[in-house]
């Protein structure tokens, strides 16, 4: 009988985790990444995002910049590509973490962003030199989002 029961116990576990396992497959996100047509680095983080799960395509554009604005993020806030990942936006090498944080929270922003170009940030070459800092973007002035 006690045995009936560990068996009983470890199918229901096995199946459980084989449930979760679907589910996040499931939720898989798909993402349309909008960059510089010379840009190397955006392909990068794109590969980037692809082995985390998400199905991407990359659309080469030369209006970035103005994309930008017009999705919220404010100039001196925009990372080096656009990425539109359900609702929200995703500006330049934002980590994974960040990106499954703002799909699994769902706060009320127009999304995130990583300023500039940092070194060491995913699709980024070099070594990390400091945390990278990640705003939220909205209606108002950017805040602190995630520290990475």
């Amino acid at each position: 009988m006690h045995k009936i029961i560990v068996a009983a116990l470890a199918a229901a576990v096995l199946g459980a985790g084989v449930y979760i396992t679907n589910a996040s497959l499931a939720v898989a996100e798909e993402v349309s990444l909008y960059k510089n047509p010379q840009c190397g680095c955006c392909e990068s983080y794109a590969d980037y995002l692809r082995e985390n799960g998400f199905t991407v395509t990359v659309k080469p554009t030369h209006e970035l910049v103005a994309m930008s604005r017009e999705a919220g993020i404010p100039d001196d806030f925009q990372g080096c590509h656009l990425a539109f990942i359900d609702d929200y936006v995703v500006s330049g090498h934002v980590p994974v973490a960040t990106v499954n944080r703002l799909l699994s929270e769902h706060p009320d922003i127009k999304g995130v962003t990583l300023p500039g170009m940092p070194m060491g940030s995913p699709g980024m070459s070099g070594a990390k030199t400091e945390p990278f800092t990640i705003y939220a973007v909205g209606d108002g002035k950017p805040s602190v989002y995630a520290v990475e």
